[in-house]
């Protein structure tokens, strides 16, 4: 076999294939075909050609790589154009934004007021909402957080307790069981997924009142 991919690699070497291209045909190493043709000589249009097509190969891998970057600056433009257009946030606002967030993120149901997410925005934002428009005195917040067994959970505890800023001593046993849902997906969420508690019924049925009436608000004619 190994001769056989010899003669083969001589045979296209001497119709001008440059050495790239005979070893990703022939799938062999690219030392072994510099050694099998080393002593084939190429005419002068031969390493001309040779050269062209790897002229062009670098023209079109420089033209794809000013394209990605134009793009990527062109979103960048209307990202940092678009986050220019919020200037401030009132608590007006804020009280707007927890509650359409735990409308969407939030527990519905039972007598505990719940929010869960992975992303640290989110929950630095709920945080805030939950201390200045609820006024949850900070004593009152649990965590609780759901993390993969082979991920480092001592760091992830840390990682959410400094983004939430409720105490370590104040979480719930962090949860190390993997859901089946998650299974390919395993290293995508390295501090896992974060829950703020606060048990408190009154809370949760104001909540379900305000987007009740946000509701209303927002379709009322």
């Amino acid at each position: 076999m190994k001769e056989k991919k010899r003669r083969e690699a001589q045979n296209l070497r001497a119709q001008g294939w440059s050495i790239n291209k005979i070893y990703r045909n022939l799938s062999v190493s690219k030392s072994s075909v510099s050694l099998w043709v080393r002593n084939i000589e190429l005419s002068n249009a031969q390493k001309e050609q040779i050269e062209k097509g790897r002229f062009s190969r670098e023209v079109i891998e420089k033209t794809r790589i000013t394209r990605l970057q134009n793009e990527n600056a062109r979103r960048q433009r209307i990202i940092d154009g678009a986050r220019s257009e919020i200037n401030n946030i009132t608590s007006e606002n804020l009280f707007l934004i927890g509650i359409a967030l735990y409308w969407g993120e939030g527990r519905k149901t039972g007598g505990v007021v719940q929010f869960s997410n992975s992303d640290p925005r989110l929950i630095q934002i709920m945080m805030r909402f939950f201390r200045e428009t609820c006024k949850i005195p900070n004593e009152q917040f649990r965590g609780h957080i759901h993390i993969h067994p082979h991920l480092d959970h001592k760091k992830a505890e840390k990682y959410w307790s400094k983004t939430s800023g409720i105490p370590l001593k104040q979480f719930y046993k962090t949860y190390r069981i993997p859901p089946k849902s998650s299974k390919n997906k395993k290293d995508s969420l390295p501090f896992g997924t974060f829950d703020i508690y606060i048990c408190k019924k009154e809370l949760l049925l104001k909540i379900k009142g305000w987007t009740e009436g946000m509701y209303t608000a927002i379709l009322q004619k």
